[in-house]
């Protein structure tokens, strides 16, 4: 007896009473979404709150009121990470920050290498991401391409269907390459905020309120900015994926599970 011919093009056929795709993977199970507005709280609103007014000899002082802000971005990205199972990157990129604000405040260097530090880590990123290209785990895959987002397994079937995994190869290059050029210019507006901002002498109070307001200014002249550029390389990503594969909107991304009616 010849197979059903039905069972090659996935058609559903019913088990026990559900409905699954013949050959389909199951979908795997989504993770909890990042929380953003938490994300801005404990990575930046409130360590330049506690730098900006508990800074000050009668409060906390310099150094205490730095350890608690550093400790913001630790407890967040440890939450999150039991929460997801996945490292935040924004915590992890602020904690990486303000250990290297601690060792300057410490060393009492000059406050030319503070600002340095301000566009070193922005800088390495930006020069990360086309050098990981060729890696396993390159990082435009990680921050734009990826698969806790879009469906990639489905847009890479498409892809192949139609020949263009060349085109696609050269479409995350130049992504990769607009990903960059953000980070490497606001590695250059962090350090020109910096060498404004931080003039006041290491672990003096007055240095911290110049921390403080340095993390408020961070948001509106640099984070904003640099967000709003990834997104313009985000939407430019997502509409020529529409054009090589052949899928529109929400085919790209993986599908929500449908809500249960309420009772």
């Amino acid at each position: 007896m010849e197979a059903d011919p039905s069972t090659h093009r996935g058609l559903e056929t019913p088990t026990s009473g559900l409905e699954v795709p013949i050959g389909s993977k199951p979908t795997p199970p989504q993770r909890p979404k990042e929380n953003p507005w938490l994300n801005l709280v404990f990575n930046a609103v409130l360590p330049g709150i506690l730098l900006s007014f508990l800074s000050k000899p009668e409060r906390l002082g310099p150094m205490r009121a730095l350890f608690v802000a550093v400790s913001l971005p630790v407890v967040y990205g440890l939450y999150d990470l039991v929460r997801r199972r996945q490292w935040n990157m924004f915590s992890c990129i602020g904690l990486a920050g303000v250990l290297l604000t601690g060792g300057i405040e410490f060393l009492k260097v000059d406050p030319f290498w503070f600002a340095v530090k301000e566009a070193v880590v922005p800088m390495i990123i930006g020069l990360a991401i086309p050098l990981t290209l060729g890696t396993r785990m390159p990082l435009v895959k990680t921050l734009l391409y990826n698969d806790q987002v879009l469906n990639t397994a489905r847009i890479e079937t498409a892809l192949a269907e139609r020949s263009n995994l060349a085109a696609f190869d050269s479409l995350l290059l130049h992504s990769s390459w607009w990903l960059a050029a953000s980070f490497i210019i606001s590695g250059g507006l962090n350090f020109g905020l910096a060498r404004w901002l931080i003039t006041a002498p290491a672990n003096s109070p007055e240095r911290m309120e110049q921390l403080g307001r340095l993390h408020w200014w961070n948001w509106p002249i640099i984070f904003v900015p640099s967000v709003g550029m990834m997104m313009w390389v985000l939407f430019r990503l997502l509409k020529n994926l529409e054009i090589l594969t052949g899928l529109k909107g929400d085919d790209l991304f993986h599908a929500q599970p449908a809500k249960k009616p309420k009772a």
